[in-house]
């Protein structure tokens, strides 16, 4: 159904089952993927622009050089993704990505710029924000349990209601950055701080 070196515009992919899909030089926009399985798949040199994707399995995805714009995930598998694989343009600084009730764990996001990304309601077990610059990103009820973060331009970014967020607030900019009040002792993390009852 889907071909190296194509155009699809306004199409909806339901139930594919696809596996190991390797692709090259496909360009998707305003498409829908519903339902999908492309785990362990490579997508080499493709755009998604206005794509969604609902309930899918993308899990050990390769992305080289494949750029993502204005997508959205819902719902969907997205374990062991190495995004920095991906085509990230300078002049995007907010590539208007949201995940919302994903499962990220073990991605790789070192060192992007990600202004204004989404992440609603996801879990993010060691997740490598490193160097990433996600200032003004909402990162709302997740679960960050052993992600990394150091030198993370976190800026005005919103992660009310997340918990098991282990960061140095010396090591990162969390300049104007919300945080529930509950996760405030996590923030004096890697601080040698003794906090009595």
């Amino acid at each position: 159904m889907i071909t190296d070196n194509q155009a699809y515009f306004d199409e909806t992919f339901s139930r594919l089952t696809l596996p190991k899909l390797d692709l090259y030089g496909v360009e998707f926009e305003d498409c829908t993927f519903s339902h999908c399985d492309f785990s362990e798949a490579h997508f080499k040199h493709c755009k998604f622009i206005d794509c969604t994707f609902e309930h899918c399995n993308l899990s050990l995805l390769a992305l080289p050089h494949t750029r993502f714009f204005a997508v959205d995930f819902k719902g969907c598998k997205l374990v062991g993704i190495d995004w920095t694989q991906g085509e990230w343009p300078a002049f995007h600084l907010d590539p208007e990505l949201s995940f919302i009730e994903c499962l990220l764990n073990d991605c790789s996001f070192f060192g992007l710029t990600l202004h204004e990304i989404i992440m609603t309601e996801c879990k993010l077990h060691e997740v490598d924000f490193r160097e990433a610059n996600l200032t003004k990103a909402s990162m709302t009820y997740c679960d960050f349990s052993h992600s990394l973060f150091m030198r993370t331009q976190l800026a005005e970014a919103d992660l009310t209601e997340s918990y098991n967020i282990q960061l140095n607030v010396l090591e990162n900019n969390v300049t104007q950055a919300k945080f529930s009040r509950f996760a405030a002792v996590d923030l004096l993390f890697g601080l040698g701080i003794e906090l009595v009852d």
